[in-house]
């Protein structure tokens, strides 16, 4: 079995982004710049927009983070989400995610100028990548992609499972890993809460995909021997053990599953990581403009 380092990875990949920024400068060229908006006080989202902040300074990139109370009303976000559409000076940028319950989180995503959405979330760009055309992917599809590739895991001709459905994960996942490409070309299916027997797919899957959100739910006799598991889950569980009194934990039972797998990524250190590595890639592309010219 070989644990996959997401954590490593992810700083692999931003020392070439860092390399790449200081050559953009060297020639005279912009700084990239992302920009994040936080609205309330979200506990787990300060530290997603914290690591984002610091990812950024790694690589050299400019970044800024507006700050607003929950109390701001929605017009007043669409407002804001507008002004850093205009704003030439910002290559792309982010709301991040969720937002307070009176405000639209479609109505948002929708209001984002697509070459800024290095979110990847724009229905504009989520069609793009079902056309398998030049596109911001979402983040942690994309983090996926790129652990397969520099783990070198042949995806061609195999079968994927793909557990859960979600906008921002299952489903775009399920469609890059079908399209004719470097990493692709699986047969794929996608199991969801509604799927009965689960299990008789997971068993067939040469790599499986775990994106429900649910912990510790697959079992080692729910996984082939060999299979590569890929582990999206993050949710936090309580532990008073834990200085903070919660301890994430993916949707795999690493230590059982851990046994049969010939790769498997860990929660945390696996996909995570990636994630945010995987925006800084966007906005890079943004700042190019190599995806919308």
């Amino acid at each position: 079995m070989i644990k996959i380092d997401g954590k490593q990875t992810a700083l692999d990949i931003q020392k070439e982004i860092a390399q790449e920024v200081e050559k953009i400068k060297a020639n005279g060229g912009k700084t990239p710049h992302l920009a994040a908006v936080l609205v309330g006080n979200d506990g787990a989202s300060e530290t997603y927009v914290g690591h984002k902040v610091k990812a950024c300074e790694r690589v050299g990139f400019e970044s800024t983070l507006l700050r607003y109370d929950d109390t701001i009303s929605e017009d007043e976000l669409l407002k804001v989400v507008e002004d850093l559409n205009q704003n030439p000076d910002i290559d792309g940028f982010i709301v991040q995610f969720p937002v307070p319950k009176h405000i639209s989180e479609t109505k948002i995503v929708e209001h984002i100028a697509p070459e800024k959405d290095v979110d990847g979330l724009h229905p504009i760009n989520i069609g793009r990548v079902a056309k398998n055309l030049p596109a911001y992917v979402s983040a942690t599809p994309q983090g996926i992609l790129t652990l397969l590739e520099r783990y070198k895991i042949e995806t061609s001709g195999k079968h994927c499972v793909v557990l859960g459905r979600s906008q921002l994960v299952g489903r775009p996942l399920s469609i890059l890993l079908s399209q004719k490409s470097g990493v692709g070309n699986c047969t794929v299916t996608v199991c969801h809460s509604r799927t009965p027997n689960v299990e008789q797919f997971t068993k067939q899957a040469d790599i499986l995909v775990a994106a429900m959100g649910m912990p510790g739910f697959v079992k080692a006799d729910m996984v082939k021997e060999g299979a590569v598991v890929i582990d999206v889950g993050t949710t936090r569980v309580p532990d008073d053990s834990r200085k903070k009194g919660f301890r994430l934990s993916g949707d795999v039972h690493f230590a059982e599953v851990a046994e049969k797998s010939s790769y498997i990524t860990p929660v945390p250190g696996g996909v995570g990581p990636m994630t945010v590595t995987s925006l800084l890639q966007n906005t890079l592309l943004a700042a190019q403009k190599k995806v919308y010219k």
